[in-house]
């Protein structure tokens, strides 16, 4: 998912695609963005998000909302008058990093007492008001279907009063908040068209912490990518828990499933490639296989994580999908969409997990030739099922050396599939020069891999054809075709 204020001064951001199981890195907001004026006086705000990409999508909500009280964006925090953090809790290593993080903003606080400090997102839901009482590390807590509040509990702080809204909902979709772009160089967005997730894995705390699923108005989904595409834009990702969830049901006429919102999507301009993101193995449609299939302009990635290859552990993780079903929906991507790259996520020494069920996951990633994985050991989450019935009995030395050897495999399949591609020719979407060299560019292909080349008279936006000469584990590079 991973990751973002636009405009070709913002650098791409790097948080993974989302799902249950990853973290992605800090992002911090530059000084300029999205057209926004920029006063000296005006009050200012500093950000940074955690975790997957709907939460920098959630944080370009933030800043829209935030910059209609008057509030600029800051690089430096000493100079805030309000410091934000969208946090994950997807895994303890993400929240004891955010806590890490909220004990410097407090170092600031002492030398500056009028800052506010608040934390958003899903860090924010979980723990609620503990983080205002117990540990006493912020003055503001936002949870993510709250964001709109922002203004009101600001006004509540300047009262003298810590500020609190946690409240899930059922409708909030946020469609009516024109998002500030945060990352992406002007080139890449990403767009969110439902919120929440239904499905009830015994691990995950997303269900928890985002609530039941909701779709958003295929209208307002529409309107955003074509003013993105007007706008200079020439890659959206279409976000979502479970995109293959999404399901528009107006007040009269038929519904609108995930496969015709694509294909409507992708034909708003051939020159707009359009990716979605996360994919759950026992929602993937044919028809939306058979979508990307004819349409050139939607990406040929899918991010299909498998969490494990054995079906009694898939039971234990409430997956609602086995071994046998997975692999069917591997073979009807190989067969429909043919040049398709798979991703997933892996996790490692879940709970009960024997030798033979870890070997099954080895020989699943053999078996799908991912080229690339998310991969952790296995984070017991309070509150979710797994934590309530199932012991976590895999010790820490035995989920560390099963993670190394799913590390290792995936290094081996990556480097190997990146090698199947030397000799060929792909369009790649130019994101911006290199980060090694000045005088290369980079970007990618419609299978997601990152390309480098020589970058004489390409500029973000454009597509250029490149014929990759070699490749890394991570990267294929290459000679631009003129």
């Amino acid at each position: 998912m991973a990751n973002p204020f636009s405009g070709n001064v913002f650098a791409k951001p790097q948080a993974a695609p989302h799902d249950e199981s990853r973290q992605g890195e800090a992002f911090k907001i530059n000084s300029a963005v999205d057209g926004i004026a920029m006063d000296s006086q005006a009050k200012k705000m500093y950000l940074e998000s955690y975790g997957c990409q709907m939460n920098f999508s959630d944080s370009e909500i933030v800043a829209s909302i935030m910059a209609d009280e008057g509030y600029l964006p800051t690089t430096e925090m000493e100079e805030a008058d309000v410091v934000l953090i969208n946090t994950c809790s997807i895994r303890d290593n993400a929240e004891q990093k955010v806590r890490g993080r909220l004990k410097e903003f407090r170092a600031v606080k002492r030398k500056n007492k009028d800052l506010t400090i608040g934390v958003l997102g899903c860090m924010a839901e979980r723990l609620k008001a503990k983080l205002l009482e117990e540990e006493q590390l912020v003055d503001l807590v936002v949870g993510p279907d709250a964001y709109k509040d922002l203004p009101n509990l600001l006004k509540q702080i300047e009262s003298g009063q810590p500020a609190v809204n946690v409240l899930l909902s059922r409708e909030e979709t946020y469609a009516d908040i024109t998002p500030v772009r945060l990352g992406g160089g002007g080139v890449l967005a990403f767009v969110t068209i439902m919120r929440g997730c239904d499905n009830m894995c015994s691990f995950c705390v997303v269900p928890f912490t985002r609530g039941r699923e909701r779709s958003r108005d295929p209208q307002t989904i529409l309107d955003e990518c074509r003013d993105l595409f007007a706008r200079g834009y020439r890659e959206v990702t279409l976000l979502g828990q479970n995109v293959d969830s999404y399901c528009w049901s107006p007040d009269s006429g038929p519904e609108l499933r995930f496969a015709e919102l694509l294909v409507r999507v992708a034909a708003i301009d051939p020159l707009l490639r359009v990716r979605f993101s996360t994919s759950h193995p026992k929602d993937i449609t044919d028809q939306v296989l058979h979508a990307m299939a004819a349409h050139p302009n939607i990406a040929k990635c899918i991010h299909l994580p498998v969490q494990s290859g054995n079906s009694e552990v898939l039971r234990r993780m409430n997956r609602t999908y086995d071994r046998e079903w997975y692999i069917d929906r591997l073979n009807a991507i190989r067969k429909i969409v043919p040049t398709c790259s798979i991703t997933s996520d892996v996790i490692a020494g879940f709970c009960g997990e024997t030798e033979e069920q870890h070997a099954d996951t080895l020989s699943m990633m053999r078996l799908a030739r991912y080229s690339m994985s998310f991969m952790f050991a296995y984070s017991e989450r309070p509150g979710t099922l797994a934590a309530r019935k199932y012991p976590d009995d895999i010790p820490a030395e035995v989920k560390n050396r099963r993670l190394q050897e799913i590390i290792a495999l995936q290094s081996e399949l990556s480097l190997s599939d990146n090698r199947d591609d030397v000799g060929q020719v792909f369009e790649v979407l130019v994101e911006g020069p290199s980060r090694k060299s000045k005088e290369q560019m980079c970007g990618r292909n419609s299978q997601n891999k990152m390309c480098v080349f020589d970058g004489l008279g390409a500029a973000p936006g454009d597509y250029v054809l490149v014929r990759i000469d070699s490749c890394t584990q991570a990267t294929l590079i290459g000679t631009r075709i003129q």
